[in-house]
């Protein structure tokens, strides 16, 4: 008799202790579940996909994010050249595009503190010209590219530069007639004048180093 009840106090104290233990449980999963949504909206800024909500920004707010992340495509790209090529002429290109692009980059950064400070980042992939010239940095062909040597790198990379430059002369074109800000439409003059320049000169090079 004293073993049963024995036995049955200790199933008492069993089913007890697991109710007990069930809220301690809920309350440690809220900051895993929590963790996991400040993940999944971090990663809404990667060179992919739009942020959220990009679309709504001013227009020029999102010209400016989503320019910055396309030159900062572009040094990516260059400093690849200076890593890779032997071509004095492409190296010395590759220098001029980190030198004017970062001066640009920097520029927007400036204007950005000063007009939009504390705005949520709008990097818009779909504004017109941006998604197509940026498939290079995640289609597998910028591996492909660093892979290669001599003039096949050389090539290569003017076939993408040129795409991408397109992409930001494209780009550039729209500002002029939707921009509301002076200062915009005059980097978008530049940008076009500049990279048109530069597209010329690369496509020179390919017919000659081919």
């Amino acid at each position: 008799m004293k073993l049963n009840l024995f036995v049955l106090i200790a199933l008492i104290s069993f089913v007890f202790g697991c109710g007990h233990q069930t809220p301690t449980t809920n309350e440690h999963s809220k900051p895993a579940d929590h963790s996991a949504h400040h993940d999944s909206h971090t990663k809404h800024g990667s060179v992919h996909s739009s942020d959220p909500d990009a679309e709504r920004a001013p227009y020029d707010l999102q010209f400016i994010d989503t320019m910055i992340h396309h030159h900062e495509g572009a040094l990516e790209m260059a400093e690849v050249v200076l890593k890779k090529s032997t071509n004095e002429e492409l190296r010395k290109f590759a220098e001029k595009i980190i030198e004017d692009q970062k001066k640009e980059i920097e520029q927007m950064k400036s204007w950005r503190e000063a007009w939009y400070a504390n705005k949520p980042r709008a990097i818009n992939m779909e504004m017109p010209g941006m998604k197509d010239s940026m498939k290079m940095m995640t289609d597998g062909r910028m591996e492909q590219m660093e892979k290669r040597s001599g003039k096949e790198f050389d090539l290569m990379f003017l076939d993408l530069m040129i795409e991408h430059h397109e992409g930001a002369v494209t780009m550039s074109q729209e500002a002029l007639q939707k921009a509301e800000r002076q200062e915009i439409k005059t980097l978008a003059e530049q940008i076009i004048k500049a990279q048109q320049q530069e597209i010329k000169q690369m496509q020179e090079w390919k017919e000659k180093w081919k």
